[in-house]
């Protein structure tokens, strides 16, 4: 390739940035592997340094060129990808370069900077529901298809089953890998998302080094590990780690490649993440995290000197408004909070409960209900005439008949999902409504309201069921626990008492001050 050497950096001028996708360094982690008393050599695979800053580079330049090779391409044609972010900016810088049309559709749990890093690209973003199941209508890829269908001139070029996934991890990556170690290499940890990293990779590695172990790296919440019974715990439950897992086995991926499998959970995701790029200097993604979790906890095995490859596959850039930030790591409980607001609010709130401030004031935000059936338009039209900002979406459960929650709905997230063309006036609520609520008894301390406040821009209030107060063991304390969960984990649809937003816990504040 024009500029670059095989082995070494790149030299002279490139014909384009996707000459620049690849050849990313191994770096040793000498610190990392001290603090927890690792024998053998940790060397990462530095993939979040390639041109658009991750792995998913390889197979969006090696996608768009397969086919363009086959006929399939030609100029103007649209690209649509379902992604959870990083494939496509892959695909969106190869379709900048070569001057394709790119759309996105991506889960609403993805960082904003993803999609920013997309739109400066060019490429259009449709968001869909986190939640939404893959083979669902709404999913990201039920919302590909659909543009698909209507869209002539349109292309998936489908990264869960595209041959050009794990073939480029096969010819390129893995024997990058291989030289940089100089053959020898006797583990190499790689986290699962659509599985062509590791497949591609674990192929090569076991045709030229038949002794080395593929370690995969699965998240809580995620199906692909194996055997079935390691994905008991959480399984199907949301994760907030991107890029890798699925509730699904995708087509490219070849789990029998895949020597020993290891789980992990959003904690230890994100603190590692932050502890490579403290003690290593690299600035890395979450799923780096995790895989460096996987090592952490495969590698113990080893001996010194051997060696150990994780593979790094994105960058922090992506995250600055997530794990990078310490106010969201305390408010997703993952690091511990700033001992000064801790000490503010139990100044402000002292010991003072929701009771008291029911009783007090009677102040909860009257937010109505709407069946979660009700289009975006009825809905609206409702908020006008009453005058509302906020209302609760429920829907009865085909199986039981019983009332759940489904989660809160406010004008300015309607405003947002339009705009964004994650949804149309015609969707139903159900699509949009903001799913992950904090949730409180009577008994819980004011303070722990504002703190979820934080986060969390209701605290749906419950009345207190019988059960609830006669439970063996848990006292007052225990009860008085907010917990932040789906909406829809609910089993049955509590009697709330009301609502609780910033501007109440304000009110409450001043009529105590008077």
């Amino acid at each position: 390739m024009n500029g670059k050497f095989a082995d070494g950096p790149y030299s002279g001028i490139l014909d384009s940035v996707l000459d620049a996708i690849g050849n990313t360094p191994m770096v040793r982690m000498k610190r990392l592997a001290k603090v927890y008393g690792l024998e053998c050599d940790l060397l990462a695979k530095c993939e979040f340094m390639s041109a658009g800053g991750s792995v998913k580079d390889r197979i969006g330049k090696a996608m768009v060129e397969k086919a363009e090779r086959e006929g399939r391409l030609k100029a103007g044609d649209t690209l649509i990808e379902p992604t959870s972010g990083n494939t496509g900016i892959g695909l969106a810088l190869a379709a900048a370069v070569r001057g394709y049309r790119m759309i996105v559709t991506m889960p609403a749990k993805m960082s904003a900077e993803k999609s920013n890093i997309m739109k400066c690209l060019g490429a259009e973003i449709v968001r869909t529901p986190t939640e939404a199941a893959w083979n669902d209508e709404n999913s990201h890829m039920g919302v590909a298809a659909k543009l698909q269908r209507e869209l002539e001139n349109a292309h998936i070029l489908d990264q869960y089953n595209n041959t050009a996934n794990p073939m480029v991890h096969y010819d390129v990556t893995a024997e990058e890998i291989i030289t940089q170690c100089d053959g020898d290499i006797d583990m190499v940890v790689i986290g699962a998302g659509t599985g062509g990293t590791i497949t591609g990779i674990g192929r090569k590695i076991k045709e030229r080094c038949p002794k080395c172990k593929v370690v995969g790296v699965d998240p809580k919440g995620s199906i692909l590990a194996v055997p079935d019974s390691l994905n008991d715990e959480k399984r199907l439950q949301s994760y907030e780690v991107e890029g890798i897992g699925y509730d699904f086995v995708p087509g490219v991926l070849d789990r029998n490649v895949v020597d020993e499998w290891v789980k992990v959970g959003d904690a230890e995701s994100f603190t590692t993440a932050r502890a490579i790029i403290r003690n290593e200097g690299l600035f890395v993604g979450g799923s780096s995290g995790a895989n460096v979790w996987g090592a952490l906890q495969a590698a113990r095995q080893l001996k010194k000197g051997q060696k150990c490859v994780v593979l790094l596959p994105d960058s922090s850039r992506n995250y600055m408004s997530k794990f990078i930030s310490d106010e969201w790591m305390a408010e997703h409980g993952f690091a511990p909070e700033d001992g000064a607001k801790v000490k503010e609010r139990e100044k402000q709130f002292g010991g003072a409960r929701i009771r008291d401030l029911l009783s007090e004031t009677g102040a909860t935000s009257d937010v109505p209900f709407v069946t979660a059936r009700l289009s975006v338009e009825d809905v609206i039209k409702m908020m006008h005439e009453t005058k509302v900002k906020e209302v609760i979406v429920t829907e009865d459960s085909e199986a039981d008949g019983k009332t759940k929650l489904v989660g809160v709905l406010s004008e300015d997230h309607i405003a947002h999902s339009l705009q964004s063309g994650r949804c149309a006036m015609q969707s139903p609520v159900k699509d949009i409504a903001f799913k992950k609520l904090a949730k409180a008894l009577p008994s819980a301390y004011l303070r722990d309201v504002a703190k979820a406040l934080d986060f969390s821009p209701y605290v749906c209030v419950m009345d207190e069921k019988p059960s609830t107060k006669k439970q063996a063991g848990k006292g007052e304390h225990e009860r008085a626990k907010i917990s932040l969960r789906k909406a829809g984990d609910s089993r049955e649809c509590p009697h709330f008492l009301g609502v609780i937003t910033r501007i109440d816990l304000l009110h409450w504040l001043a009529t105590k001050q008077k």
